[in-house]
């Protein structure tokens, strides 16, 4: 993940800052406890294919 581009995206729901978690390939929002995939090196940025995050997840 290019740390230029994650300087740059926020989350479409709340417009708040992601974070990168590695393991998963995922852009984390805490504040909407929500996942958005990575694929291809392509972020995708939909909220329809966002992962709602368990309550047990770190987030």
């Amino acid at each position: 993940m290019d740390m230029k581009l994650l300087d740059i995206l926020a989350c479409p729901v709340c417009k708040g800052p992601l974070v990168y978690k590695k393991e998963n390939n995922e852009l984390i929002c805490k504040a909407d406890r929500l996942a958005y995939p990575i694929r291809d090196d392509i972020p995708v940025m939909l909220e329809e294919e966002a992962r709602q995050l368990d309550a047990e997840e770190e987030v």
